[in-house]
């Protein structure tokens, strides 16, 4: 055999090899100026706020407020983000609450914080943010304009969300639209990948939608159950994390000792790798005269000192602000099949 006839031959089983490997997939993260690929490396906050506007569905009026007198306000506190090297910044406002894409992206571009948005519907203090189109709507009809908002942008813009955050009523049974809401949250996540963040509180409202999660055939790794550091009982930190959702303890912005209680019992029954963290903190309110603004930095000014004077290690820290948000908010289709007596 030739060397000329070698080398083609070579040539030939080199291009086999490669057109029958598969290539890894790559999982993104969304932020309001685009995707990137998830690395584990970098430091979020995971549900904040930089504008909260408490009106209601029929009141809200976004074209009242001033971008330019909001970004005064609320750059200093961003910018103190700067000496923590924070990359991430998931602003949990839904939509009718005070939303403002817009603001977020200028907010994101002056700061260089990757700042994360959302899509869907928040029906926690009995629907007052809930738009009537929604109240008449379908679960179905929901999802498609969620949907949308991921695949086109929100409200025009190119813009698009990074999860869907929804909100309940805290009870062992939901309300019809508060169903619907969890019910719709799974169908945009069966179509997007984006991670569902729920407003729930006490264990109580956590059941029923991890229960519609399963009819839906989503799985529960994809449902972030905000605002659990309001449950008193921390054993269901425990059956929660079998489960697979996150946990997340993110009032740091309010209080500390409690959490870091939560914290050590999550470390100690080896579910950390199931915790997120975060203030819960800012934000402009447009009804106040004079603003009130709570920092984003108890995180790293008084939660890890307390945490490493009780023996937490940098892995165990890292784990709380890099590998779990990040992997959280990875978007990726997280599903298993139905069985015949789940349809």
């Amino acid at each position: 055999m030739n060397e000329k006839l070698k080398v083609n031959i070579l040539f030939y089983f080199i291009i086999i090899s490669l057109g029958c490997s598969t290539p890894k997939k790559q999982i993104l993260i969304q932020d309001v100026n685009g995707t990137h690929q998830l690395a584990t490396n970098k430091i979020w906050l995971s549900h904040e706020h930089i504008l909260v506007d408490f009106q209601g569905a029929n009141s809200i009026q976004p074209s009242n407020w001033n971008h330019d007198s909001i970004i005064n306000e609320v750059i200093p506190y961003l910018d103190e983000l700067k000496d923590f090297n924070v990359d991430y910044f998931v602003d949990a406002t839904p939509n009718y609450l005070g939303r403002d894409v817009l603001l977020l992206e200028k907010i994101a571009n002056k700061t260089g914080v990757r700042i994360i948005t959302n899509t869907g519907l928040y029906g926690a203090r009995k629907d007052k943010f809930i738009p009537k189109y929604a109240k008449e709507s379908t679960a179905e009809n929901l999802a498609q304009i969620w949907i949308k908002e991921y695949t086109h942008g929100i409200e025009g813009t190119s813009i698009k969300p990074g999860f869907i955050k929804i909100g309940i009523d805290n009870s062992d049974t939901l309300s019809k639209m508060h169903q619907k809401l969890v019910k719709a949250a799974a169908l945009t996540h069966l179509n997007t990948g984006l991670t569902i963040a729920s407003h729930t509180g006490e264990v109580t409202g956590l059941w029923p939608q991890l229960d519609i999660l399963k009819q839906m055939g989503v799985s529960t790794e994809a449902f972030i159950w905000v605002h659990a550091q309001n449950e008193n009982n921390n054993d269901s930190y425990l059956k929660a994390a079998k489960t697979g959702c996150w946990i997340s303890l993110d009032g740091l912005g309010w209080e500390l000792e409690k959490h870091v209680e939560k914290i050590l019992f999550a470390k100690t029954n080896g579910i950390l790798d199931r915790i997120l963290i975060s203030h819960d903190a800012g934000w402009y309110d447009p009804k106040k005269n004079k603003q009130t603004i709570k920092p984003y930095t108890a995180v790293f000014k008084k939660l890890y000192p307390e945490l490493k004077s009780r023996g937490f290690t940098d892995d165990e820290f890292n784990l709380l602000i890099s590998v779990n948000p990040s992997k959280a908010f990875s978007i990726e289709i997280r599903s298993f099949p139905l069985n015949k007596n789940d349809k």
